[in-house]
Order: structure tokens, then C-alpha cells, then sequence
């Protein structure tokens, strides 16, 4: 008996200091802070193993794959997680940020309207459908959007984003406009810049 109590305890002693699948969520993160995306990876499969379940998981080895240029690989995580979980808001940009960088900019807007429809005041959002109509040449409509967030959150760089798309709906004054906006050393430069996030 006193055999198998001392067993038991040997047993929970290693055990308890095995990592958990949120220790190697919070090595992925640092991994992938410190810009190495491949030791992300493999720390975020580490804890996927150890925790099917776990959304923070899948989202970090997506972000991870993102960067690392597996675009088909990210997008397979960030699908999976909006099955499990279809109110996972800020899944919804990366997601249409991993479509388009591969060129399906149809698949990223639909998502996209989608996000708009579970926040509309996510500034993020707007931003990001306004660069995928953008690409699309859609260019009334994406200056509508990055007017959208400027609403929200004016910065610097969606000033210059919709002057750039001013400039290729054929509207140089407002085009000049907006990039003198740009230059106001008031605004936040970029869109994140703000300390309240959505």
C-alpha cells in the first residue's frame, strides 16, 4: 500500500510539471513575438494536441501560419474556429485577411459583411472590407468604408487609404484632401493606435 501512495505521488508530482496546452499557447506567443514562426507553429500543435478544444490554440497557430506564409494552412484554423464558434469576432479579419492574401477577395468580403453585420462599430472591419473592395476596384465603395472608419476612428493611415482610392475612382481634389489630412500630426497614425480596441 504504502508502495502505490508513494507511486501515486512520484506520478502526480511529474505529471503536474508536464506544460499545459496554455503553457505552450503562452511559448507560441512569445515565440511568434520574438519572430519565430516556426517554433510558434510547432508550441501551438504542441498545445492543440494537448487541448483539441482550445480556440486560443488554433488562433495562434493560425496567425502563426499566416505569417509564416501558409496561407492555406492558417485558413484551415481560422475556418475551424468559426465553426466552434461563430461569434469569435476578431477571427472574422484574419481570417478574410488570409483569403485575400491568397487571392480570393470574393470569400474575404463575404466574410466580411459578416463581421459588420455581428459589430457594426469595429472600425477594423470597415477598414479591412474598404482594402478588399479596394482590391476588388470597387473604389466608390471602398471610400465609403474607409469614410465609415474614419467615423469611428480617424488615423492618418486610413486618410491616406482613402486618398488613394479617391485617386483611382478619378477624384483628385478629395484625393489631395485627404492626404493633407494625413499629414495633421494630431491624428493617431495608424488605426491601432488607440489605446480603447474593439
Amino acid at each position: 500500500m504504502k508502495r502505490f501512495v508513494f507511486l501515486t505521488i512520484l506520478c502526480l508530482s511529474a505529471c503536474s510539471s508536464l506544460p499545459t496546452s496554455s503553457e505552450y499557447i503562452a511559448r507560441g506567443n512569445g515565440y511568434l513575438k520574438d519572430g519565430k514562426k516556426q517554433q510558434a507553429i510547432d508550441a501551438y500543435n504542441k498545445a492543440v494536441v494537448l487541448n483539441p478544444k482550445n480556440q486560443e490554440a488554433y488562433e495562434g497557430r493560425a496567425t502563426a501560419y499566416f505569417y509564416n506564409g501558409q496561407y492555406a494552412a492558417a485558413a484551415k484554423d481560422f475556418e475551424q474556429i468559426l465553426k466552434e464558434n461563430p461569434y469569435r469576432f476578431p477571427v472574422y479579419t484574419a481570417y478574410a485577411s488570409t483569403l485575400a492574401a491568397q487571392g480570393n477577395f470574393q470569400s474575404a468580403l463575404e466574410l466580411l459583411n459578416q463581421a459588420v453585420q455581428l459589430r457594426p462599430q469595429s472600425a477594423e472591419t470597415y477598414f479591412a472590407r474598404a482594402g478588399v473592395l479596394f482590391m476588388l476596384g470597387h473604389y466608390e465603395l471602398a471610400v465609403a468604408d474607409y469614410t465609415r472608419t474614419l467615423q469611428i476612428r480617424p488615423s492618418a493611415d486610413v486618410f491616406r487609404a482613402r486618398a488613394i482610392a479617391y485617386q483611382q475612382w478619378g477624384k483628385p481634389e478629395q484625393a489631395k484632401q485627404d492626404f493633407e489630412m494625413a499629414q495633421n500630426p494630431k491624428l493617431p497614425r495608424y488605426l491601432n493606435d488607440y489605446a480603447a480596441m474593439d
